[in-house]
Protein backbone atom coordinates (compact mmCIF):
# COMPACT_ATOMS: atom_id res chain seq x y z
CA UNK A 1 0.00 0.00 0.00
CA UNK A 2 1.40 3.42 -0.98
CA UNK A 3 1.72 5.90 1.72
CA UNK A 4 -0.51 9.20 1.60
CA UNK A 5 2.45 12.02 1.05
CA UNK A 6 2.83 14.43 3.85
CA UNK A 7 2.34 17.77 2.98
CA UNK A 8 2.96 21.36 3.75
CA UNK A 9 0.84 23.98 2.65
CA UNK A 10 2.06 27.71 1.97
CA UNK A 11 -0.44 30.59 2.60
CA UNK A 12 -0.17 34.72 2.76
CA UNK A 13 -3.54 35.60 3.40
CA UNK A 14 -6.92 34.66 5.04
CA UNK A 15 -6.59 31.18 4.57
CA UNK A 16 -9.42 30.21 2.94
CA UNK A 17 -7.82 27.96 0.60
CA UNK A 18 -6.12 26.37 3.76
CA UNK A 19 -9.43 26.09 5.70
CA UNK A 20 -10.86 23.95 2.81
CA UNK A 21 -7.38 21.83 2.30
CA UNK A 22 -7.72 20.97 5.60
CA UNK A 23 -11.43 20.22 5.78
CA UNK A 24 -10.50 18.04 3.00
CA UNK A 25 -7.56 16.09 4.52
CA UNK A 26 -9.84 15.85 7.84
CA UNK A 27 -12.46 14.02 5.51
CA UNK A 28 -9.64 11.58 4.02
CA UNK A 29 -10.77 13.27 -0.18
CA UNK A 30 -7.43 14.82 -0.15
CA UNK A 31 -5.21 12.29 -0.23
CA UNK A 32 -2.31 13.25 1.64
CA UNK A 33 -1.90 14.58 5.26
CA UNK A 34 -1.08 17.88 5.98
CA UNK A 35 1.65 18.06 8.72
CA UNK A 36 3.52 21.84 8.64
CA UNK A 37 1.74 25.33 7.36
CA UNK A 38 4.46 28.02 6.36
CA UNK A 39 3.07 31.27 6.86
CA UNK A 40 5.36 34.90 5.37
CA UNK A 41 3.10 37.34 6.95
CA UNK A 42 2.65 37.89 10.49
CA UNK A 43 -0.65 38.88 9.87
CA UNK A 44 -2.38 35.97 7.93
CA UNK A 45 -5.29 34.66 8.72
CA UNK A 46 -4.12 31.29 7.68
CA UNK A 47 -1.99 30.97 11.55
CA UNK A 48 -5.11 31.01 12.87
CA UNK A 49 -6.79 28.08 10.89
CA UNK A 50 -3.65 26.02 11.39
CA UNK A 51 -3.50 26.61 14.99
CA UNK A 52 -7.10 25.49 15.28
CA UNK A 53 -6.34 22.54 13.44
CA UNK A 54 -3.14 21.97 16.02
CA UNK A 55 -0.74 22.19 12.52
CA UNK A 56 2.27 23.04 13.16
CA UNK A 57 3.47 26.54 11.63
CA UNK A 58 6.14 27.80 10.65
CA UNK A 59 6.45 31.61 10.43
CA UNK A 60 9.38 33.06 8.00
CA UNK A 61 10.28 36.66 7.47
CA UNK A 62 11.91 36.98 4.37
CA UNK A 63 13.35 40.44 5.70
CA UNK A 64 15.49 38.69 8.44
CA UNK A 65 17.23 37.23 5.72
CA UNK A 66 20.15 38.31 4.01
CA UNK A 67 18.72 36.46 0.67
CA UNK A 68 15.54 34.66 -0.17
CA UNK A 69 17.80 31.71 -0.71
CA UNK A 70 18.71 31.92 3.07
CA UNK A 71 14.61 32.54 4.12
CA UNK A 72 14.23 29.30 2.19
CA UNK A 73 16.87 27.19 3.67
CA UNK A 74 15.27 27.64 6.81
CA UNK A 75 12.17 26.70 5.42
CA UNK A 76 13.49 23.16 3.58
CA UNK A 77 15.40 22.24 6.73
CA UNK A 78 12.18 22.22 8.60
CA UNK A 79 10.49 20.45 6.15
CA UNK A 80 12.66 17.86 5.48
CA UNK A 81 12.57 17.30 9.55
CA UNK A 82 8.95 17.36 9.03
CA UNK A 83 9.24 14.23 6.71
CA UNK A 84 7.31 16.38 3.86
CA UNK A 85 7.19 14.86 0.56
CA UNK A 86 4.95 17.78 -1.25
CA UNK A 87 4.32 21.49 -1.15
CA UNK A 88 1.08 22.93 -1.92
CA UNK A 89 1.01 26.95 -2.37
CA UNK A 90 -2.33 28.33 -1.70
CA UNK A 91 -2.48 31.84 -1.69
CA UNK A 92 1.34 32.05 -1.41
CA UNK A 93 2.44 35.51 -2.78
CA UNK A 94 5.70 35.06 -3.30
CA UNK A 95 7.80 33.74 -6.23
CA UNK A 96 9.95 30.45 -5.40
CA UNK A 97 13.81 30.93 -5.56
CA UNK A 98 15.25 28.01 -7.66
CA UNK A 99 16.66 26.58 -4.24
CA UNK A 100 13.64 25.20 -3.16
CA UNK A 101 11.86 24.48 -6.41
CA UNK A 102 14.67 22.12 -7.05
CA UNK A 103 15.10 20.71 -3.69
CA UNK A 104 11.52 19.63 -4.27
CA UNK A 105 11.38 19.28 -7.86
CA UNK A 106 8.00 18.32 -8.96
CA UNK A 107 6.36 18.27 -5.79
CA UNK A 108 5.96 21.46 -5.49
CA UNK A 109 2.01 22.08 -6.62
CA UNK A 110 0.25 25.38 -7.03
CA UNK A 111 -3.67 26.66 -6.96
CA UNK A 112 -3.89 29.12 -9.51
CA UNK A 113 -7.45 30.90 -9.77
CA UNK A 114 -7.71 30.93 -13.65
CA UNK A 115 -7.11 28.76 -16.72
CA UNK A 116 -4.10 28.88 -17.21
CA UNK A 117 -2.13 30.21 -19.51
CA UNK A 118 -4.30 32.68 -19.61
CA UNK A 119 -4.01 35.28 -16.60
CA UNK A 120 -0.85 34.19 -15.04
CA UNK A 121 0.16 36.47 -11.75
CA UNK A 122 -1.07 37.67 -8.43
CA UNK A 123 -4.23 39.25 -10.10
CA UNK A 124 -5.62 36.71 -12.11
CA UNK A 125 -9.16 37.21 -10.93
CA UNK A 126 -9.38 40.43 -11.56
CA UNK A 127 -7.71 40.00 -14.90
CA UNK A 128 -9.99 37.86 -16.07
CA UNK A 129 -13.05 39.91 -14.55
CA UNK A 130 -11.69 42.96 -16.49
CA UNK A 131 -10.90 41.01 -19.73
CA UNK A 132 -14.72 40.07 -19.43
CA UNK A 133 -14.42 36.54 -20.15
CA UNK A 134 -16.97 34.46 -19.52
CA UNK A 135 -15.26 31.12 -18.70
CA UNK A 136 -12.41 31.51 -15.81
CA UNK A 137 -11.80 28.47 -13.57
CA UNK A 138 -8.72 27.12 -11.57
CA UNK A 139 -5.65 25.68 -12.87
CA UNK A 140 -3.57 23.34 -10.65
CA UNK A 141 0.54 22.97 -11.80
CA UNK A 142 3.53 22.26 -10.83
CA UNK A 143 5.78 25.00 -9.83
CA UNK A 144 9.15 26.19 -11.87
CA UNK A 145 11.24 28.68 -11.70
CA UNK A 146 8.66 31.05 -13.73
CA UNK A 147 5.70 32.85 -12.90
CA UNK A 148 2.70 30.21 -13.50
CA UNK A 149 4.66 28.41 -16.17
CA UNK A 150 5.11 24.66 -14.72
CA UNK A 151 3.05 21.49 -16.12
CA UNK A 152 -0.36 22.01 -15.64
CA UNK A 153 -1.64 18.93 -13.92
CA UNK A 154 -5.55 19.48 -13.79
CA UNK A 155 -8.11 22.24 -14.54
CA UNK A 156 -11.74 23.31 -13.72
CA UNK A 157 -13.44 25.73 -15.55
CA UNK A 158 -15.94 27.66 -13.84
CA UNK A 159 -18.84 29.81 -15.57
CA UNK A 160 -19.11 33.72 -15.11
CA UNK A 161 -22.54 34.60 -14.00
CA UNK A 162 -23.82 37.66 -15.39
CA UNK A 163 -25.66 38.98 -11.96
CA UNK A 164 -22.62 37.60 -9.55
CA UNK A 165 -20.00 39.80 -8.29
CA UNK A 166 -15.93 39.78 -8.58
CA UNK A 167 -16.01 39.06 -4.76
CA UNK A 168 -18.42 35.90 -5.15
CA UNK A 169 -16.89 34.87 -8.49
CA UNK A 170 -13.74 34.55 -6.12
CA UNK A 171 -15.20 32.68 -3.05
CA UNK A 172 -16.86 30.18 -5.42
CA UNK A 173 -12.95 30.00 -7.30
CA UNK A 174 -11.23 29.41 -3.81
CA UNK A 175 -13.48 26.30 -3.09
CA UNK A 176 -14.48 24.55 -5.96
CA UNK A 177 -10.90 22.81 -6.80
CA UNK A 178 -11.36 21.30 -3.61
CA UNK A 179 -15.08 20.78 -2.52
CA UNK A 180 -16.29 19.54 -5.85
CA UNK A 181 -18.89 15.86 -4.06
CA UNK A 182 -19.46 14.25 -7.08
CA UNK A 183 -16.00 13.46 -8.35
CA UNK A 184 -11.87 13.47 -7.88
CA UNK A 185 -11.18 17.14 -7.30
CA UNK A 186 -8.02 18.70 -9.21
CA UNK A 187 -6.02 19.14 -5.94
CA UNK A 188 -6.93 15.75 -4.87
CA UNK A 189 -5.74 13.89 -8.64
CA UNK A 190 -2.78 16.51 -8.25
CA UNK A 191 -1.73 15.07 -4.32
CA UNK A 192 -2.39 11.45 -6.25
CA UNK A 193 0.23 12.62 -8.87
CA UNK A 194 2.47 13.03 -5.86
CA UNK A 195 1.65 10.11 -4.34
CA UNK A 196 2.73 8.30 -7.30
CA UNK A 197 6.25 9.81 -7.80
CA UNK A 198 9.23 8.20 -6.13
Amino acid sequence: MVKKPKLAVFASGTGSNLAALLKAAQADTLGGDIVRVVIDRKSAGAIAIAEAANIPVLQIRYPAFETREAAEQEIVKTLVADGVTGILLAGYMRILTPYIVQAFEQRILNIHPALLPSFPGNNAIEDAWNAGVKVTGVTIHYVDTGVDSGQIIAQTPVLISEDETIDELTERLSLIHISEPTRRTPISYAVFCLKKKK
